[in-house]
């Protein structure tokens, strides 16, 4: 009788709730109350809070106003607003953030509640790159007050411990860790997640089918990852392609917040972005400079040629990834899976409509070099499993995706 090895592994899990549904925005104040808040105070950004009902949801859900209303959350959480929403934020007394939107809306209420409670400047307290050292980052030891999420969109970001927005000066991410800001409750409400436009839904589980696909191709995993990950896997290729043919499908996109939590619940098993650090790194950098390319863009744009430049050093993760959407072919060699895998991942991202080329998001060809450069301080460029020598090489991936 044969054996069965089990790879070793921890899993890490944090109190969280989640209320997912029709009318799932009703359950807010019971939360609040949970919490021991007084004075909840709003991060979303103007679409939602001037184009949408939510806010007005939100009241109705508290049985009150809030105690304030930030709704100047930007694309990519620039520290000019997150400062903005720390001073309204802390003039109202905020014991409570409800961040009511996206990826966006998480993370600049992560990084306001940091504020809050830390003072100085972000800068103090990012990641630092020494010179040929490894990351560094400031421990935030100051107590935080907790958040609650009400997403308009699939987003990675909504559990997560790190914050990254954009400096002022530079337009480089700065990087917060933190693991007391991750939420105490998230709300997958249908019709809230129903008022942001398909595109953008689209878009956002672009980002996390990447990273699915990255973290799946992991040299290393452990059994309930890999279970995490494929039903995550399996519920993007089911529903993506169901919103970009009903964008009135409210289901599939619960479904698709449902893929990002597993995959970041996965994260908490083991799992890991090693696999494409890569990809990460350069999408930071792209999405940053240029605006115009959507976050779910970066990412469709660069998966497939990150995956290539990463084969020799992977060859079984990639495999791994055409046994798992089911193309690798008769008695193919790993090799040839691993080829067959990256040409399947970019194909499925072209058959939701995301683009497949630098060139359709405004990125002239001279513009990967400064692309590269940047990349080259992304916290996730240390952990690729291929060793990066230096900018010359994130060059021939930008190139091959120009």
């Amino acid at each position: 009788m044969s054996e069965t090895t089990v790879s070793p592994f921890r899993h890490v899990a944090y109190p969280v709730r989640v209320h997912a549904g029709h009318n799932a925005l009703s359950n807010l104040r019971g939360e609040i109350d949970r919490l021991g808040a007084k004075r909840p105070f709003v991060v979303c950004g103007q679409s939602v809070g001037r184009r949408t009902n939510l806010l007005e949801r939100l009241a109705q859900a508290l049985g009150e106003e809030p105690a304030g209303v930030f709704d100047g959350v930007r694309t990519g959480s620039p520290e000019t607003a997150v400062l903005e929403g720390t001073r309204l934020a802390r003039e109202a007394g905020a014991d409570l953030i409800v961040a009511v939107g996206g990826g966006s809306a998480v993370v600049t209420a992560r990084a306001i509640i940091i504020m809050l409670a830390e003072g100085g400047s972000p800068q103090d307290h990012a990641t630092k790159y020494p010179p040929g050292q490894r990351p560094i980052s400031p421990r935030l030891m100051q107590p935080k007050i907790p958040n609650i999420l009400a997403l308009t969109t699939p987003t990675t970001a909504a559990t997560r411990a790190g914050t990254a927005i954009i400096d002022g000066e530079t337009g480089h991410r700065l990087e917060m860790f933190d693991p007391k800001t991750r939420p105490a409750a998230i709300i997958w409400d249908t019709e809230a997640l129903l008022t942001a436009p398909s595109e953008l839904c689209i878009s956002a589980s672009g980002s996390l089918l990447s990273g699915v696909i990255s973290a799946l191709q992991a040299p290393v995993l452990n059994t309930m990852a890999t279970a995490d990950l494929l039903a995550a896997l399996g519920l993007l290729v089911e529903n993506l392609p169901a919103v970009r043919k009903n964008p009135a499908d409210g289901d599939a996109r619960v479904n698709l917040c449902a893929a990002s939590f597993m995959y970041n619940r996965a994260w908490d098993t083991g799992a890991s972005g090693s696999a494409l650090g890569v990809v990460s790194a350069l999408a930071h950098s792209l999405d940053t400079r240029y605006p115009e390319c959507s976050h779910g863009a970066a990412y469709s744009i660069l998966t497939a040629p990150g995956m290539r430049f990463n084969r020799s050093h992977n060859v079984a993760g990639q495999a791994r990834i055409a046994d798992a959407l089911g193309v690798r072919g008769p008695g193919a060699e790993d090799s040839e899976a691993a080829e067959a895998a990256a040409d399947a991942v970019s194909g499925f991202f072209e058959a939701v409509g995301l683009p497949g080329s630098l060139r359709e998001v405004g990125v002239p060809e001279d513009g990967v070099t400064a692309i590269a450069e940047d990349a080259m301080t992304d916290f996730g460029l240390h952990r690729n499993v291929r060793p990066v020598a230096g900018a010359e090489e994130l060059e021939m991936v930008l190139r091959a995706a120009w």
